[in-house]
């Protein structure tokens, strides 16, 4: 018999109604040893996240206001999934505890992580597993860096001998016993790392959505489900905006070489989409593009200059400019004399004025064009490697589309083409590639 982690998320916790789900997706596969939960997400529009809840409190607090009634909704949340799903886990002592280190100043780390702590709690208690604390098992040192190997290690000794178990998201500690917790949608993490350690078969990501889509179904109307992806793939689309899984999630599954399976939970028939480290197809027959994932906001500088590509350190110096001022480069496409530098808008603060002030002075440019208010958008598949026509089809689709590239980028892997374009032709270009390859 193989072993299976899963993962459930916010949407699928977030009442006793969604954990009965819960309850009949683990005992329908007696594979389903290892279960991790996230903190309990809104149960209708216009309801609160427990996790922001638990920050408010830590916020009232720090500015010395009243933070009772708040907490007071989150106990009362806890309360009723106890009483609906007729267990006692002894909660009352819980905020009792919680409540009491509140008022000591206890961190927004600690707080924020007793959404997990207290659902693992009652979950272990329906499913009748044991309750495994990550405290002391997923590791960071001191400085709050994640330990990777010795998180491994814990994990393993912890759960060899327990045959089934439920694990908190989203936080570890440090050596003095302080709580860390990754950053928000962490619970993906811990999983992957459960799924690691346990040697797991797959790790089960069970979500709201039934996996991945080719394209955002808020551009592209009915886009078509993705099967089965790799994880270049996945990184690839993540990296562009296709959420769903915390891109840290990916590497410890792919350190242990464990497939992901994103689920449904009010779905769980659907069978999702699959990440693998690597697909055996014969040349020629998968698809031609995997997905189509984009973002608006960035600002392309581009920079000219007569025989750049002799002039030693150039793009050091271009570079060192914006380490300077804290900015993170995204795309760095390039010519012989010329060079583009594509800045997300969220993180340029207002420098971009004195960014080009400075380009201006070090490297002495013949000329020097900025582009505001750009969109960038990936096409990736492993399919379009050695794939003759990707380009002129993708080229084409946005010229009959009337829509202007003003950049591109194509990754050295060859299957990532990403192109430029104003932000007012964004869905305009996605829909148009989506049409190009798919319809």
């Amino acid at each position: 018999m193989g072993v299976k982690v899963a993962k459930f998320g916010g949407s699928s916790v977030a009442d006793a109604i969604q954990l009965a789900k819960v309850k009949s997706i683990v005992e329908g596969d007696p594979e389903r040893k290892y279960v991790v939960v996230s903190a309990p997400g809104k149960r209708f529009s216009g309801d609160s996240k427990i996790t922001d809840l638990l920050y408010l409190c830590k916020t009232h607090i720090d500015h010395n206001v009243a933070y009772d009634q708040v907490f007071q909704v989150v106990c009362d949340r806890y309360r009723a999934i106890e009483l609906n799903l007729g267990v006692n886990v002894g909660l009352e002592e819980e905020f009792r505890i919680i409540d009491e280190n509140l008022q000591k100043g206890a961190s927004a780390d600690y707080i924020a992580s007793r959404g997990e702590y207290l659902t693992a709690k009652l979950t272990a208690a329906y499913l009748g597993l044991e309750f495994v604390d990550t405290a002391g098992l997923v590791q960071f040192d001191k400085h709050g860096k994640f330990l990777n190997e010795e998180t491994n290690r814990a994990l393993k000794e912890a759960l060899a001998g327990v045959d089934g178990a439920v694990l908190p998201g989203f936080y570890g500690s440090v050596p003095d016993g302080s709580i860390k917790t990754f950053s928000r949608g962490g619970s993906d993490i811990t999983g992957a790392l459960v799924a690691r350690a346990v040697e797991a078969d797959i790790y089960e990501n069970w979500t709201d959505v039934s996996g991945f889509l080719m394209a955002d179904p808020r551009v592209v109307k009915d886009p078509i489900p993705i099967e089965i992806i790799t994880y270049v793939e996945l990184r690839e689309l993540s990296y562009m905006g296709a959420g769903v899984l915390h891109e840290d999630a990916i590497y410890p599954a792919r350190a242990g070489n464990i497939p992901i399976n994103i689920r449904n939970t009010n779905d769980p028939q659907h069978p999702g989409t699959i990440i693998v480290g690597d697909i055996d197809e014969p040349a020629g027959k998968s698809k031609v593009i995997t997905g189509i994932a984009g973002h608006k906001d960035f600002t392309v500088i581009s920079i000219y200059k007569n025989m750049m590509s002799g002039e030693a350190g150039f793009v050091r110096r271009i570079l060192s400019v914006l380490e300077d001022y804290g900015v993170v480069v995204e795309h760095l496409p390039s010519g012989i004399d010329t060079l583009s530098v594509v800045l997300a808008n969220k993180n340029l603060n207002g420098k971009l004025e004195e960014i080009t002030e400075e380009i201006r002075r070090r490297l002495q440019p013949d000329r020097m064009e900025v582009f505001e208010n750009m969109a960038l958008i990936a096409t990736v598949g492993r399919g379009m490697a050695r794939r003759m026509g990707v380009s002129a089809t993708l080229f084409t689709a946005l010229y009959n589309a009337g829509v202007n590239i003003r950049m591109i980028d194509q990754g050295s892997s060859e299957m990532n083409i990403i192109v430029g374009v104003e932000n007012s032709d964004f869905e305009k270009a996605v829909r148009a590639i989506y049409e190009a390859f798919v319809e």
